[in-house]
């Protein structure tokens, strides 16, 4: 399978290609690894280094800051290979997204500074949003930054961030005025190594995604330089979030697409072998509706993501129809995994098979990125106008 559908209007022959790259180097370098590196809680430096090396990190990053130039739907080829692999513990996602945000709010020395190590794998990238008590709502947001002579003093917590453990450069939402509310959140980048009063608590045990090394941070009286502020002037963040949160949110349809395609290819081959009742599993008309529902569902999350994909790349995707690919992928993510995993019966649940592991890794899909019940609320907003 791939990500893109025949007519795309986004896919040029160049996309064409770095898929084909993107396939290989994910079949050769991380495939072999993936049961590895959810037993250690964390997928190898040396893996985001050769990534890099590759190129499948650079496609959006400009030229001039060591990438190849390209839109965005280089990145979105990057995690669909990587997903329809079977693998959702590399947190590339979360790397795409912090070049992002500075590729548009960064200074000309915060770009030259950052990308082109996160372009290569030198630098992994985390983005610190989520609080405890504050889940989705990023307007409650209690972590502060307080002027200090040329830098800030930052204190305060996160949690369940993503490439937490790894992350040489977080980009942490922050009060730097308590007074203003929503207008007083801003966003700096703090650089880990050699950062006092900054820690990493345990590597958080989930139900799914073990790969990802998923972390709480904390923050106490931190020393950031001011010049790490993304954007012009304090009280940005929350605006900057706003805009970036829908590529965020089209990362997990593509995600939920790749994760589909992998598992209707696995339940297809386990159900051609598997005999009960003296035939092929899939000779069951059963079988065949179930898995002609679950192919249906695909085709349609797979228009839907090349036109979202589209927009983006014309400047055009809006928040409602970001929630939308977001919640209807996601929510149509499980529920082909569990159709999937019926149809393996008792063996789907064992983790000796990837359908077990896709399973429990789908759950988060409807839960971070704002909540699928957030998502409906705006979704909800653009029809009551």
């Amino acid at each position: 399978m791939a990500l893109f559908t025949s007519t795309a209007s986004w896919v040029t022959d160049e996309h064409r290609m770095f898929a084909e790259m993107a396939g290989r180097f994910m079949d050769d370098e991380l495939v072999p690894n993936i049961e590895a590196w959810a037993e250690q809680g964390v997928v190898d430096r040396d893996f985001w280094r050769k990534a890099g090396e590759t190129g499948l990190m650079a496609g959006a990053i400009p030229e001039e800051f060591g990438g190849v130039g390209g839109g965005m739907g280089f990145d979105a080829v990057t995690i669909y290979e990587q997903t329809s692999r079977g693998d959702a513990g590399w947190g590339y996602g979360i790397q795409s997204i912090v070049t992002h945000y500075i590729t548009a709010y960064g200074s000309e020395e915060q770009k030259r500074k950052w990308l082109p190590k996160l372009a290569s794998g030198e630098m992994v990238g985390a983005l610190a949003m989520t609080e405890p008590g504050t889940g989705s709502d990023v307007q409650a947001i209690r972590t502060t930054a307080e002027k200090d002579g040329n830098s800030y003093r930052m204190n305060g917590s996160k949690i369940f961030i993503t490439n937490g453990q790894t992350a040489d450069l977080i980009i942490v939402a922050a009060k730097t005025d308590k007074s203003l509310g929503a207008k007083g959140v801003s966003l700096i980048a703090v650089e880990t190594e050699g950062a006092e009063g900054f820690r990493r608590g345990r590597n958080l045990k989930k139900l799914g995604m073990k790969a990802n090394d998923t972390a709480e941070l904390f923050f106490e009286d931190v020393k950031v330089p001011m010049t790490n502020l993304l954007g012009s002037e304090e009280g940005q963040g929350f605006y900057q979030l706003m805009k970036q949160l829908p590529w965020e949110r089209l990362t997990i349809g593509i995600m939920a697409l790749g994760a589909i395609d992998f598992a209707i290819a696995e339940t297809v081959k386990y159900t051609q072998e598997r005999k009960a009742f003296g035939q092929r599993v899939m000779d069951f008309q059963n079988t065949r509706f179930k898995l002609a529902e679950c192919k249906t569902k695909a085709e349609v999350l797979r228009s839907f993501v090349n036109d979202c994909i589209a927009k983006l790349e014309a400047g055009q995707l809006d928040a409602a129809t970001a929630s939308m690919v977001k919640y209807w992928g996601s929510e149509v993510q499980n529920e082909i995994m569990h159709e999937c995993l019926q149809l393996f019966g008792g063996y789907g649940f064992m983790m000796e098979y990837p359908i077990a592991r896709l399973y429990a890794d789908a759950r988060v899909q409807m839960i971070y990125g704002g909540t699928n019940e957030v998502m409906k609320e705006l979704i909800a907003r653009s029809i009551d106008v």
